[in-house]
């Protein structure tokens, strides 16, 4: 009813004020309705219902700027600039994405997806504001767990020398900051901003500026006397210390009292921050009961809160988590670090088996590689878990603190390859082009679930930098005939025949099985590589194929441009093999969400494409 209302920016200032409350009750219906059949980010939007409804109502879109930290907060947001009918497309392919995109909608002015970087992206469009001579506000909005990023809290240290009005929202939904309690919090917040207390403060200083000699003195004196007054009462002071006014704490599900807020805010010349409480997943049960079970949710009945579809077979993520803690039982050096996803690595099984060796640095990837180098150089064995696309954020840490020293660390790289439905800024696809530059980085990718369980044995016991990666879902349970027994750079001849090798990395062995059996079937020699070490790269058996056959086929699933094939073709070259080369991977571009079937027939990542293109090679090579 009330929805319906709703099909541009700024239709919900249309609305009367009693009208709020029951569309915050549709739009919580529909989110839910939706994200059952299409499954998305759950929990995180019915937190910030209200939230975003006070921001539209206070703002104005699109001239205002609302940059969302991360982004799949961003739900409503999407619903209140008119883009209701594109969720029955959520992450699917050519469908509406899960993030702010700046191509989907003018009141998306900045694309997100990693985390903690609102505040410096608000603080350019601040800057950019003073130099274009242009009139907008700038609001970014950012949560406690984003918080603990460093990057946030750089922006926060420069955003403090800003000069004109720059609107920072804090989420917090108690899942990382403490809520500030007590009656004298909010007596103070009021006062301070009270147009009565703000005018008599300018008031005051601007006086005191005349008095020559003292007057200087005396300003600084009285702020001094007010800091410390404050200092007592609001734990806020950590932001008033920097320059930044802090607001709050406020309830983010008070339209009426956010609002209110929001208009104090913008009378400031200066960077504020609005400290809001909301409850993660409020409003249905199950999700503010297992608020970071809905955090990506998978489709679910609505009832009940549980998937559609029953899990079937073994991931390696579980193969992770099993093979880390068997070796943390026998090894007490052993040690795991993960950047706020205990959960999502398979860690929460170590965490509870060994508290004392399990450390969770927050969002902070920078910090988690440099701080595991700490504990290696300290005699410690090191696992690091984090998802390929946010192991990006620790680049520099890599080379300077790990490799450099050449210390223990092991990267446990899960959803490494394509991922699916987070799209472009979620795809792990840059994991082994990145890697491959470091001088000291081992780098390998099992074919099969038991293989990961036996290399990451052996990547502790090489007792060196090693980065380990492997896909999101389910694991490949095949080819177990073939024992596991990884030597230092070597690959593993699964099948030897004449004409066309495929050498395979990691997911891509499960790939290269099936363009085999095609290939076979229509009467070509197919021998089949595991490759098994990217880095490094087992050069005798490169050599030996590259001679032995007319067409070799490279198989990765990363970006071709520096990664494995492209390191292949350039070492036959080199030894003046004369093979005809194709590396199969995935061209030097972004790709969007959609399932990972899909993704990888529009690439042509899939068997079938796979097939087509060799044997159109193969074809010409003969002929």
């Amino acid at each position: 009813m009330y929805l319906e209302k709703i099909e541009k920016e700024n239709d919900i200032k249309k609305l009367e004020k009693e009208e709020w409350e029951p569309l915050a009750e549709e739009i919580r219906d529909f989110l839910i309705e939706k994200i059952s059949v299409n499954g998305g980010h759950l929990a995180s939007n019915l937190g910030v219902v209200e939230l975003t409804m006070a921001i539209h109502l206070a703002f104005d879109l699109p001239q205002d700027k609302i940059i969302w930290d991360v982004g799949h907060q961003s739900y409503t947001h999407k619903i209140l600039t008119g883009r209701k009918e594109g969720f029955d497309t959520l992450r699917k392919f050519k469908g509406m994405s899960g993030f702010p995109k700046r191509k989907e909608s003018v009141c998306d002015v900045f694309d997100t997806g990693h985390s903690s970087t609102s505040i410096s992206a608000g603080l350019g469009f601040v800057e950019a504001r003073k130099l274009t001579k242009e009139n907008y506000r700038v609001v970014s909005v950012i949560g406690d767990g984003a918080l603990t990023g460093g990057i946030a809290y750089e922006a926060l240290n420069n955003a403090a020398q800003a000069k004109s009005n720059f609107i920072i929202v804090l989420n917090d939904n108690t899942m990382s900051i403490s809520r500030n309690v007590g009656g004298m919090s909010e007596y103070l917040n009021s006062l301070r901003t009270a147009d009565a207390y703000y005018g008599l403060k300018t008031g005051v200083e601007n006086s005191l500026k005349k008095v020559p000699v003292i007057g200087e003195r005396a300003i600084q004196h009285l702020k001094k006397t007010k800091s410390g007054i404050k200092q007592l009462f609001l734990p806020g002071m950590l932001f008033e210390d920097m320059g930044i006014t802090y607001l709050g704490p406020v309830d983010g599900h008070n339209i009426s009292k956010l609002i209110r807020v929001f208009q104090e805010a913008k009378r400031l010349n200066h960077a504020v921050l609005i400290h809001v409480m909301t409850t993660k997943g409020k409003g249905y049960y199950p999700a503010e009961r297992y608020p970071s079970r809905f955090h990506g949710a998978e489709p679910f009945v609505i009832e009940t809160g549980k998937p559609k579809k029953e899990k079937k077979g073994r991931t390696y993520t579980e193969a992770f988590s099993n093979a880390v803690c068997k070796l943390a039982d026998a090894e007490e050096s052993i040690v795991a670090i993960t950047a706020a996803m205990p959960d999502g690595t398979g860690l929460k099984r170590f965490q509870k088996l060994f508290p004392n060796r399990f450390f969770d640095v927050g969002i902070a990837e920078e910090h988690a590689v440099i701080f595991a180098a700490g504990l290696a150089a300290g005699g410690l064995k090191l696992v690091f878990a984090v998802y390929s696309s946010f192991l990006q954020r620790a680049y520099d840490q890599i080379i300077h603190d790990v490799c450099l020293q050449n210390l223990p660390v092991v990267f446990a790289i899960d959803r490494a390859g394509l991922v699916g439905s987070d799209g472009e800024t979620h795809q792990g696809i840059f994991d082994l082009s990145f890697l491959s530059g470091i001088p000291g980085m081992t780098i390998m990718a099992p074919k099969n679930y038991q293989e990961f369980e036996v290399l990451l044995q052996f990547a502790f016991e090489l007792n060196r930098p090693v980065a380990i990666r492997y896909p999101r879902g389910n694991a490949y349970e095949k080819l177990n005939e073939f024992p596991v027994n990884p030597e230092l750079g070597k690959g593993e001849i699964l099948y030897d025949e004449s004409e066309i090798v495929l050498f395979a990395v990691g997911s891509m062995v499960e790939t290269a099985v099936e363009v085999r059996k095609r290939l076979k079937e229509v009467g070509y020699q197919c021998s089949l590589v595991n490759a098994r070490f990217v880095k490094p790269f087992d050069e005798a058996l490169v050599r030996t194929m590259g001679k032995e056959h007319a067409l070799f086929v490279t198989l990765e699933e990363g970006i071709l441009n520096g990664g494995f094939g492209e390191r292949i073709r350039r070492y036959l070259s080199e030894c003046s093999i004369e093979t005809r080369v194709i590396n199969v991977g995935i061209d030097d571009d972004f790709v969007e969400h959609g399932s990972v079937e899909e993704l990888k027939r529009e690439i042509g990542l899939d068997a079938e494409s796979i097939y087509h293109r060799i044997v159109a090679e193969y074809v010409s090579v003969i002929s």
